[in-house]
């Protein structure tokens, strides 16, 4: 994340006092792809003009631990996020006010020992495991950094560890890509009782062999994610629409988009997700800093307060808020 490209494009943040919770970040203390991200970072962004006021951590291979069986090297990134979120608590700004970290629930119910141990560590602020089944069959698409198997999602020993999640009342975040939402539907079908949230709308690819094919692609996930829509146990994030991976090009330009033109290409998805799941289950999302590789938290922030501008008052507070409240029981 450039800050200085970043500020080639500068907006007033709209509707100032409408509040947020910020379901999807990530935080890193050391240099990655996507730079450092700290809480101090989360602030200047959350503290730029909109009303954000708390948020939820959300998996991202950060400070698993160095040593120790191998399955429970995830617990460090839930050790590490307490510490940040136990910090906000104590200093002003926005607060982190849960935690999503990863397990390999491939382990089946063996997991149950790394998902106690997460609980533990994290300091009552422990709600969910994303473990990202995102492949695909094109080299020039970024895996997820775990390289699942394909078919993940339906493997009866994953099956077995999501039934350990459910039983201790955490959710699931579901990460992949368009082409694979059969998988997640698979799962919400063999585990009823879990909460499945599917990140960044469902994944619409839009590079390798998906560059150039946006509306081609954008109509493949609504084939995809109408599925979903029946079940009940099943929650959409409206967001991730700054990846490069979804192939906008943004990146490419001497300048980062506006929200108007955010809205251009991605207003008409944007809105046809909230309609058919409805905005009691549906959240608006960052994903910063990933999404910062191409437009700003305030853009991103005013894309959403305008393209749910037709909603009701009740209806925006879910989309901004609520459904984050209730979904991760903050």
């Amino acid at each position: 994340m450039d800050r200085d490209w970043l500020a080639g494009t500068v907006e007033e943040a709209i509707e100032p006092d409408i509040e947020i919770v910020d379901p999807h970040h990530h935080l890193w203390d050391t240099v990655t792809r996507y730079g450092r991200y700290e809480l101090d970072d989360l602030r200047i962004d959350a503290g730029a003009g909109h009303r954000v006021v708390e948020t939820v951590f959300i998996d991202c291979g950060a400070n698993y631990r160095d040593d120790g069986p191998a399955e429970l090297r995830p617990v460090g990134e839930t050790e590490y996020v307490a510490g940040r979120a136990d910090e906000s608590d104590r200093t002003e700004g926005v607060r982190i006010a849960a935690i999503v970290s990863h397990a390999d629930l491939s382990l089946g119910q063996a997991v149950g020992e790394v998902l106690d141990a997460h609980v533990a560590a994290a300091g009552g602020r422990f709600r969910g495991i994303r473990h990202s089944g995102a492949r695909a069959d094109d080299p020039t698409v970024p895996p997820s950094r775990t390289e699942p198997p394909a078919g993940l999602y339906r493997q009866a020993d994953f099956v077995a560890g999501a039934r350990a999640l459910a039983a201790r009342g955490l959710s699931f975040e579901a990460w992949q890509y368009h082409h694979q939402l059969d998988d997640v539907a698979s799962l919400a079908r063999s585990v009823p009782e879990l909460t499945i949230i599917v990140n960044h709308l469902g994944g619409p690819l839009g590079v390798g062999r998906y560059a150039g094919r946006l509306d081609e692609v954008h109509a493949e996930l609504r084939a995809g994610l109408e599925p979903l829509v029946a079940l009940d146990n099943v929650v959409m994030k409206v967001g991730g629409i700054g990846m490069t991976r979804f192939g906008t090009g943004w990146e490419e330009r001497d300048r980062p988009p506006t929200s108007d033109e955010v809205l251009e290409v991605w207003g008409d998805l944007l809105r046809w997700t909230i309609d058919r799941f409805g905005p009691d289950r549906c959240l608006f999302e960052s994903n910063f800093p990933v999404d910062g590789e191409t437009l700003s938290y305030v853009v991103l922030w005013n894309a959403f307060k305008k393209v749910s501008a037709g909603y009701a008052p009740a209806e925006r507070a879910a989309l901004f808020a609520g459904t984050a409240r209730r979904v991760y029981r903050l």
